[in-house]
């Protein structure tokens, strides 16, 4: 028992060194089946998730995809939304502010509802902003990722930055 508790906290202490940015769309009769399938689109549905806080790790580096053993924990920041109310439009978007400091942290925002895709887009971009500002750090740097549907059965969206 105890090879397993240093095992996990050495895991846990770890600094992630890169990040991928995703957003998908699933749609299903069963909600829990719809977000399967929005994380399967988005590349992140074979990992065990881990929510985090907003925080992008000094020095990460932005990858197109996620390249981990399937089945790994995966610490995610991520927006979902999930609605059964036909023809209602709903969004998920993320925003990575990379700051212009390479020893600083940097901020990923998220954000998932009722909305179209571009107030999703603008909403994240300003939260990433403001909270770079707050920090007193410019920004080198800033992504957004982000996804619209119209619902029909269960629709689920989904926007995520996974940390690895």
């Amino acid at each position: 028992m105890q090879e397993v508790r240093q095992y996990s906290a050495a895991a846990l202490t770890q600094l992630a060194r890169c990040c991928t940015a995703s957003a998908g769309v699933g749609v299903s009769a069963f909600e829990l089946v719809s977000f399967d399938r929005a994380l399967r689109q988005a590349g992140f549905a074979d990992y065990n998730l881990l929510r985090v806080s907003s925080i992008l790790p000094a020095g990460v580096q932005w990858r197109p995809v996620v390249e981990v053993p399937k089945g790994s924990l995966l610490p995610i920041a991520y927006g979902a939304f999930s609605s059964d109310e036909e023809g209602r439009t709903i969004a998920a978007a993320v925003s990575l502010a990379f700051p212009a400091e390479p020893n600083a942290v940097g901020v990923i925002m998220e954000t998932a509802g009722t909305m179209t895709e571009r107030e999703a887009r603008e909403l994240v971009a300003a939260m990433a902003e403001e909270a770079m500002e707050d920090r007193n750090l410019p920004i080198a740097r800033l992504e957004v990722v982000s996804v619209e549907a119209q619902v029909e059965l269960y629709t689920t969206v989904f926007a995520g930055v996974a940390l690895w």
